[in-house]
């Protein structure tokens, strides 16, 4: 115990929280913290480690020699060890030696409230508190409306490693520094118009190909980009211009690697000890134990730590479905039911329903994502009402049929008609979020531009068509990076994107279409008022199988900012289409997604039309409009229309013309 000096960051209060499963912010006791006692500079550890015989701490301040400076356990039954080792300093690595009551098993283990890890493949945790002055008072002060479930919601989604690369002449590419995304990434998003940045999970994970879905650092920023500081600043500027910031978090499940969570001080610490709900088969992995009070205040700090710390502006929660239900991905006799004979995680249940409650209290201005892809009830519905607490939900049942339609040729997609309108019979049960993510353009499902039928005209109108149809169908939307100027191959987390494709013009069209789409959905309320109400839609015409042809109405707040919408889902233009009106008026064509700067044929384009008093589709006006093929139009009345019409993004004149 030499150098060790007796001393505890925890109160007895803070003891209570933490055996209770209340204490929402352990990263503040456990861990590493520099402090200065009786005037000698050094670090405080704590760790928790209840079967632990022995713990020590071992690392560059003790040439990683076992017992030199051993940790001391609490009298209080919490399972806590701790101690001061002065002479530590910011910048040493570290990790703890436990030995277990179990056996005398010994572990060696990363501290799980580090703050800094080293880079994989090595896994010691670093003693490191930065000092970060944050820049974005203006943009906190006003997070709420930009995070409002009543504002556009557009997110770019990004994994890091690969959006883009860096060449290094004479040396293999590299990855992209959290400074250098400051300038290229942040300028580029804002260049897209996107709303937020939804970022793969950023916390440390020692393997590249699990995209960092299994995290064995939850409180540190990967080292693969830079240091801690350096990510609050990737933060700070995307919020500097008015970008706001999702967080990939992953509460489902963590990897057995040896420094890891697992069997951590001998036991089932993390884990749950029963295999059958303390292991995922499909991953390889190990499920929290959300019954246990500890392990719940270890992930509910984690959530509040992102948000508190690093200004995030949301949390998109992994993997939700594998959380609520015990038979998930299992057969028969390999999970148990619940008290009541069910098959929900009555702990994992309660749990989410803490964490949202937890986060909500602090940080009201925030947002929840769930990626939940069953019919789980109430997901994004308040706690007090039975719900999860979620602020949204993931829209899977949309991306399924929409890829799914639009993979087929157009000539038969007249005997398809409801997989499209489907979605409106359940849109506004939950708050969705229409999501083309990472999992859509991987495992040979190819990219979405991939996906499209047709020769090369009619896959880049059918990929303009599927996202002008995305953007107008209620609901916030997600992009993953490389959709937006329609990657033609699949994602490749080993590389970056093929941005020479931008050269083409096919390309630059899609990417131009986009932007647009974006400016579209910021700038007319009846996309994003009532996104997640039922009184924000209205079906014109459904039921035209015949010509594959679709038409709506988008609604505001206000009757005068109403959005008429028309899709032509085949290659055959729709002329003089008759298509009703409720009210008399001018409208004139405030988007079509076959302009010129688009890569259309700019042939279908609408003037000015006026409705006469000819009931149709039991209304009592109407219209007649060109639909372009593969083309979407949006219409507005004429009164109400103060921006300007499609085209905001000129194609650029030096690209080439074929792929």
């Amino acid at each position: 115990m030499a150098g060790v000096i007796p001393h505890s960051l925890f109160t007895d209060f803070d003891i209570d929280l933490f055996k209770a499963g209340k204490h929402y912010r352990l990263y503040e006791k456990f861990g590493s913290h520099l402090i200065t006692i009786e005037g000698k500079e050094g670090v405080y550890f704590a760790v928790w480690a209840p079967s632990a015989k022995a713990v020590s701490v071992i690392g560059d301040f003790n040439f990683w020699v076992e017992g030199t400076h051993q940790l001391n356990v609490r009298w209080d039954s919490s399972g806590i060890w701790e101690g001061f080792i002065p002479g530590a300093k910011k910048g040493d690595t570290y990790k703890y030696k436990i030995q277990s009551n179990h056996g005398n098993a010994k572990t060696e283990k990363a501290d799980p409230y580090a703050r800094r890890s080293e880079h994989p493949p090595k896994t010691a945790s670093i003693i490191w508190e930065e000092s970060y002055k944050w820049k974005d008072s203006k943009w906190m002060k006003k997070r709420k409306k930009n995070n409002a479930l009543d504002a556009p919601y557009s997110v770019y989604e990004v994994h890091l490693g690969s959006w883009r690369k860096k060449q290094v002449k004479g040396h293999k590419d590299r990855f992209m520094t959290y400074e250098e995304m400051t300038d290229e990434l942040v300028s580029y998003v804002k260049e897209m118009n996107f709303t937020h940045v939804e970022l793969m999970p950023i916390m440390e994970y020692p393997y590249d190909p699990s995209w960092g879905y299994q995290v064995t650092g939850y409180f540190a920023p990967t080292s693969r980009f830079g240091l801690p500081e350096e990510f609050k600043l990737l933060v700070d500027k995307l919020h500097q211009n008015d970008i706001g910031i999702i967080l990939d978090w992953v509460p489902s499940h963590f990897p057995e690697d040896a420094h890891g969570l697992g069997f951590f001080d001998g036991s089932a610490l993390y884990e749950h000890p029963d295999r059958k709900r303390g292991y995922h088969p499909d991953w390889k992995s190990l499920i929290f134990n959300y019954g246990r009070n500890e392990v719940k205040s270890f992930l509910i700090s984690n959530a509040i730590y992102w948000l508190d710390q690093y200004h995030a502006d949301g949390l998109r929660v992994d993997a939700v479905a594998s959380m609520l239900f015990l038979d998930y991905s299992r057969d028969d006799g390999q999970w148990e039911p619940n008290m009541f004979g069910g098959r929900e995680n009555l702990e994992a249940i309660a749990f989410l329903r803490e964490m949202n409650e937890a986060v909500y209290s602090s940080f009201p201005d925030v947002q929840t994502i769930a990626e939940e892809s069953t019919a789980f009830p109430m997901v994004s519905r308040p706690t007090s009402l039975g719900g999860l607490g979620f602020g949204m939900k993931w829209m899977m049942g949309w991306m399924h049929d929409t890829l799914e339609y639009f993979g087929k040729e157009p000539v038969y997609r007249r005997f398809h008609q409801n997989d499209l309108t489907f979605s409106m019979t359940y849109a506004f049960t939950e708050n969705f979020m229409l999501p083309l993510s990472h999992d859509e353009v991987v495992y040979g499902k190819r990219s979405i531009l991939g996906r499209m039928p047709g020769d090369e005209w009619q896959r880049f109108a059918n990929l303009r068509l599927l996202y002008s149809y995305m953007f107008t169908h209620p609901g916030g939307n997600l992009l993953f990076q490389g959709s937006e100027f329609g990657q033609s191959g699949e994602w490749n987390f080993e590389t970056g994107l093929d941005w020479h494709l931008l050269q083409y013009e096919p390309h630059v069209g899609i990417k131009a279409l986009v932007k647009d789409l974006n400016i579209l959905y910021k700038t007319e309320p009846a996309l994003y008022e009532n996104q997640f109400v039922s009184n924000g839609f209205e079906w014109i015409d459904h039921n035209d199988a015949q010509n594959s042809v679709y038409t709506y109405i988008r609604k505001g707040k206000n009757e005068k900012d109403d959005l008429i919408i028309a899709c032509n889902m085949t290659p055959v233009p729709q002329e003089h289409y008759k298509l009703g009106i409720a009210r008399k008026g001018k409208l004139k064509e405030i988007f079509n997604s076959d302009a010129k700067e688009y890569f259309g044929s700019a042939n279908y384009a609408n003037k000015i039309k006026t409705t006469k008093a000819d009931p149709w589709h039991f209304r009592d006006h109407s219209i007649e409009i060109d639909i372009p093929p593969l083309g979407m139009v949006i219409f507005k009345y004429s009164e109400s229309v103060k921006r300007k019409s499609n085209g905001t993004a000129k194609a650029k004149n030096n690209v080439k013309t074929k792929i």
